[in-house]
């Protein structure tokens, strides 16, 4: 059985070398075909566009896994059911779980390193990537920039807490800002400005509209003043500062991701999106597994035309299998599931559809 697993793991393999390579050219040429105007129009050097890609690698990488391990699992199954491999395995007595455990095996294998990979080096690459489109890519922006931040929450030193409702990054403007000063821990002073405008020949934040109030240890305001006119005033961080804290999602790890909900649950603010973004981390990197489950019983339901039949059927599959993961985000997004939930669905649903097609596919 052992020869049997290592023959099967190396037809698995190779065969999802080639697809992953094939996969990846072509979401790379894709993209680069839609990003080219942009390229362009806003002169960006050569360098620029080859770090752009090679930080973009790790995340091409990342959403061709669950394509090519579907398409590979009918390739090596169809493949070895056209040559009668796959006849002569059964009527040795070899059951289709125990030949499906070495797909299996890898498929989770495969689920972790897929994980891994976006903990480490994707959610890097994209922070690397978005940094090139904020510096060399600002005319006709493209929608992953983001142009205006929501309910940003910033912490400078532990003595300064900042929070601004809206901030636009192109305009260096924020609209609904706060600035908490603490000293041992007790709130010293606090500045409420309508509206900010970061000066850069100055670097210095312009106020419109603020107040400053200061207070005693106890808590009572000793000082207060209100300003209807702009004033230069140092509020002790950067437009830099902003855009860095406000890092979207896919550009965090599993961590910094659930340092971020903390901080800004801490802050009162609703993290039902974040949640879902983190909880959606571990059920994507799990769509390897998922759909090798799901890919094993198209090809042996139908051994006649296995080949034909199962790569229709899984290229039909991964794309519903997609809508679903998509639908489930969705309703998690507008709090109609919960963020666990909303993140699994998809894979519940995928899931428990594959062991039934395993269940009723021929021994």
């Amino acid at each position: 059985m052992k020869k049997l697993d290592l023959y099967i793991s190396r037809q698995f393999l190779s065969t999802l070398g080639i697809t992953l390579f094939g996969f990846i050219c072509v979401i790379l040429i894709v993209d680069l075909i839609e990003n080219l105007d942009r390229f362009i129009d806003n002169s960006v050097p050569y360098i620029k566009v080859f770090y752009y890609y090679f930080y973009a690698l790790p995340w091409f990488l990342n959403i061709g896994l669950p394509m090519s391990m579907l398409i590979s699992t009918v390739l090596t199954i169809g493949l070895m059911a056209k040559r009668n491999e796959l006849t002569v395995i059964k009527s040795s007595g070899v059951s289709l779980y125990r030949f499906a455990l070495p797909l299996l095996l890898i498929g989770l294998f495969v689920s972790f390193i897929s994980f891994e990979l976006d903990n480490v080096l994707v959610s890097q690459g994209n922070n690397k990537r978005y940094d090139i489109e904020q510096k060399y890519m600002k005319k006709r922006a493209h929608k992953r920039y983001r142009n205006v931040l929501k309910n940003v929450f910033i912490q400078k030193h532990e003595t300064r807490h900042i929070a601004i409702n809206t901030y636009k990054v192109n305009q260096q403007n924020g609209i609904g800002n706060t600035v908490i000063n603490l000293e041992n821990g007790i709130i010293n002073q606090r500045i409420d400005a309508v509206s900010i405008t970061w000066i850069d020949s100055m670097k210095t934040w312009a106020l419109t509209d603020f107040s400053i109030r200061k207070f005693s240890e106890t808590g009572a305001i000793i000082n207060l003043f209100i300003s209807k006119q702009d004033s230069l005033i140092n509020l002790g961080f950067t437009p830099e500062d902003v855009t860095q804290q406000s890092k979207s999602p896919d550009e965090l790890n599993y961590g910094e991701l659930t340092a971020r909900i903390i901080q800004l649950k801490e802050n009162g603010v609703n993290t039902t999106r974040w949640e879902v973004d983190r909880y959606f981390k571990i059920s994507f990197a799990f769509t390897n597994l998922i759909i090798v489950m799901f890919g094993i019983p198209l090809v042996v339901l139908k051994s006649k035309g296995g080949l034909t039949f199962g790569a229709g059927m899984g290229i039909f599959v991964i794309f519903i299998y997609y809508a679903f993961l998509k639908f489930g985000l969705s309703l998690g997004y507008k709090g109609i599931l919960e963020p666990l939930a909303a993140a699994w669905i998809g894979n519940i649903l995928f899931s428990l559809g594959g062991i039934t097609l395993m269940l009723t596919a021929r021994k």
